[in-house]
């Protein structure tokens, strides 16, 4: 049976070492979706550094127009603008691999740790997309009392998970639920501005054994259709995920999975110039020789729609515990031009 050392397997009794990645639970599909987009002008503004950035926008222009009668004054109305904030949260972290590791296994930890840096980071970004999904989904009219557009923000969430201990076929999403979810919210600005559906396997699989999900075809050169793995609800590109929330049901005791569908680029991400974003560093002391690679960055992503509000005696980076609080976040625009739309089931 192979021993470990320093963390790394081996076994003396055998010669050829083979180091290989094991396999990562984690995608990052939901990052890579589409949902987020890279604003130019966003990363702009934070190229110059600081924490809060602004970003200007016109209003919609509107009012009544008056008689044309030939003696009626008409009107005029000034344009008016507004502007929407958000926030840049830093990151850090490093790897390390000793000297002694390479020379009693002749392995290579630190060209492993650097192939898979890019990816860690993807990661993590997902991790704070959805500290950002919750943030803006935990506000409402409690939380911003008297807000314009708290209370029609709620419509935005469409909650069918039990309330009882009986799970029903009406607790689980079936194919019209995401249309009309979506149509409660937005109304008519509802068709054409929603393109993904994030949901959990779970979730993804109760449409698929209902034969809901709708496999892209192509036909190969032999002119037979085949099947594509890019799945399709109601014309929504389906992205799964198990990262999305997930709780247990107060009363039923159920696990209620959350959903969302969103618009294309309903998420802006820019990321914001750090001096030294990669560092490597060599420890020649320290158990007997050690590399080590830094890693840090600053970068934003802003719900479109949304301006972010600093809280008193916050710090410079916000955490992503800090990212999911929703009173953090107030709708700017109106909520029916805003694609994004969350949906609690039982599956």
């Amino acid at each position: 049976m192979p021993g470990t050392l320093y963390g790394f397997p081996y076994n003396e009794e055998l010669f050829d070492y083979y180091f290989r990645n094991e396999p990562d639970p984690i995608t990052t599909a939901l990052v890579e979706s589409g949902a987020m987009v890279n604003d130019p002008e966003i990363a702009q503004q934070i190229s110059r550094g600081s924490e809060i950035y602004t970003v200007p926008f016109y209003k919609t222009i509107g009012g009544d127009p008056v008689n044309y009668d030939g003696k009626t004054d008409i009107t005029a109305t000034e344009t008016e603008g507004g502007y929407q904030t958000g926030v840049v949260y830093g990151r850090a972290k490093a790897w390390k691999a000793r000297d002694f590791v390479y020379d009693f296994h002749k392995a290579n930890p630190m060209a492993v740790i650097a192939g898979q840096v890019n990816r860690y980071w993807a990661k993590q970004r997902q991790i704070t997309l959805l500290s950002i999904l919750n943030g803006i989904f935990a506000v409402n009219s409690t939380v911003h009392s008297g807000d314009e557009f708290s209370k029609e923000w709620e419509a935005h969430t469409v909650n069918i998970a039990a309330a009882s201990t009986t799970i029903a076929e009406t607790n689980k999403v079936t194919d019209t639920t995401i249309s009309d979810a979506t149509v409660k919210a937005c109304g008519d600005l509802a068709f054409g501005s929603f393109g993904l559906a994030i949901m959990h396997s779970a979730v993804a699989q109760h449409l698929a054994d209902t034969q809901l999900l709708e496999y892209r075809k192509y036909t190969d050169p032999m002119g037979i259709e085949r099947s594509l793995p890019i799945v399709d609800i109601n014309g929504l590109t389906v992205i799964v995920y198990d990262g999305v929330p997930t709780a247990q049901g107060s009363v039923s005791k159920a696990t209620e999975y959350t959903s969302y569908v969103l618009g294309n680029g309903s998420l802006r991400y820019a990321p914001a110039p750090v001096k030294a974003p990669y560092e490597p560093f060599r420890d020649p002391k320290t158990n007997g020789g050690e590399d080590l690679l830094y890693t840090r960055l600053r970068e934003t992503i802003s719900p479109n729609g949304f301006t972010y509000i600093p809280q008193s005696g916050d710090a410079v980076s916000p955490t992503n515990e800090m990212l999911a609080e929703g009173k953090r976040y107030k709708p700017i625009f109106e909520p029916k031009c805003l694609p994004m739309v969350r949906i609690v089931s039982n599956a």
